[in-house]
C-alpha cells in the first residue's frame, strides 16, 4: 500500500524541483520531508529522487511513478469530497394515491429540494391498505390516504366526492351480471362497491384489476366495465356517470406526519397547503 501522505510529498518534489521548496509548500521541514521520500522509496524498492541534481531531478522509477501518484492523489481527493457532501443524505419517505400525486405536488417537492440539498424524498403511490400499514409501522414519515373516516391523529381530512361512472353509451342500463373495473384488495372503492350491488341484489363479476389509476379510467373508458371512483380523477376522460345509482357519501382523504418540525414537519405542511388547494377546486 502507497500512503498518499508520501506520495503527496513526492509530487511536491517534482512539482517543486527542491526539497526546501516542496517542504515549505506543504508546510513541514525539510529533514520531514527527506524522511517521507526515504520511506516511499523503501515501500517501492527503487530510488525515486535524483538528490544530487540541481534542481532535484525524478529517476526513471520516480517518472514512471509521478503520472500514478497524481492519479491516487486526485482519487483519495475525489473520494474525500464524495463522502463529505451532504446532498441526498436525509430521506423524508412520502406516500400518497396516484390521483394526489399531481404535477403541482411534484413541483412543490422539486422547490423543497432545491432549498434543502440534503433532503432525498422517496415517494410511493399505492393502495390504501399498504400506505396505512406502511405509515403505522413507522416506514413512511408522511403519507396521505383516502378513508371512509378521517383518523383522530389526523392533521387535516377533506371530503371528497365519488361517484359511478361506464363508458359512453353503456352508462344508462346495467348488463347482468355486472362487469366491474376495481383496484386489488384493499383498495377503498373496492369493498364499497362490492356491498352497493350486493345492497342492490344484483349479479356482478370482476372484469378488469389494476393498481394503477391510470389504468382504471382508461379501462372504464374502454367498456370493460364499471366503477366507483373519485369525481374530480374522472376529468378529461371520455367516461360518464352511471344513471339510476343514488350518490354514494364522500370518502376522505386525510394528511398523517410523524412529525411537525423539522424537515418532515415542514414538507407536511407544503403538501397540507397543496391538498386544500387541490379540493377547494373540487
Amino acid at each position: 500500500m502507497l500512503d498518499p501522505r508520501l506520495l503527496r510529498a513526492f509530487v511536491a518534489i517534482a512539482d517543486a524541483g527542491s526539497f526546501t521548496a516542496a517542504a515549505d509548500r506543504l508546510h513541514m521541514t525539510q529533514s520531514t520531508m527527506s524522511q517521507q521520500i526515504a520511506r516511499l522509496e523503501d515501500a517501492i524498492g527503487r530510488a525515486l529522487v535524483d538528490r544530487a541534481a540541481r534542481p532535484v531531478r525524478l529517476t526513471v522509477t520516480g517518472e514512471r511513478l509521478l503520472g500514478h501518484a497524481r492519479r491516487i492523489l486526485a482519487l483519495q481527493d475525489e473520494a474525500l469530497t464524495l463522502v463529505a457532501e451532504t446532498s441526498g443524505t436525509t430521506s423524508v419517505r412520502i406516500g400518497m394515491p396516484d390521483d394526489i400525486a399531481t404535477p403541482e405536488m411534484a413541483r412543490a417537492f422539486a422547490a423543497f429540494t432545491r432549498r434543502h440539498k440534503e433532503a432525498r424524498l422517496d415517494v410511493t403511490t399505492g393502495l390504501r391498505s399498504d400506505l396505512a400499514r406502511r405509515y403505522r409501522s413507522g416506514e413512511l414519515d408522511i403519507v396521505v390516504l383516502k378513508e371512509d373516516a378521517p383518523g383522530e391523529d389526523s392533521l387535516a381530512s377533506f371530503e371528497e366526492p365519488i361517484a359511478w361512472f361506464a363508458a359512453p353509451g353503456a352508462a344508462g342500463s346495467l348488463p347482468d351480471p355486472v362487469p366491474l373495473v376495481t383496484f386489488p384488495p384493499g383498495g377503498l372503492y373496492r369493498d364499497a362497491m362490492f356491498e352497493r350491488l350486493e345492497r342492490e341484489r344484483r349479479r356482478w363479476y370482476i372484469a378488469f384489476t389494476s393498481a394503477s389509476l391510470r389504468n382504471v379510467l382508461m379501462a372504464v373508458e374502454a367498456g370493460l366495465g364499471l366503477s366507483l371512483l373519485p369525481v374530480d380523477a374522472t376529468k378529461g376522460w371520455r367516461i360518464e356517470p352511471l344513471a339510476g345509482f343514488a350518490d354514494e357519501p364522500p370518502v376522505f382523504a386525510s394528511l398523517y406526519s410523524w412529525e411537525q418540525s423539522g424537515f418532515v414537519g415542514e414538507l407536511a405542511d407544503e403538501v397540507l397547503d397543496i391538498l386544500k388547494r387541490h379540493f377547494a377546486r373540487i
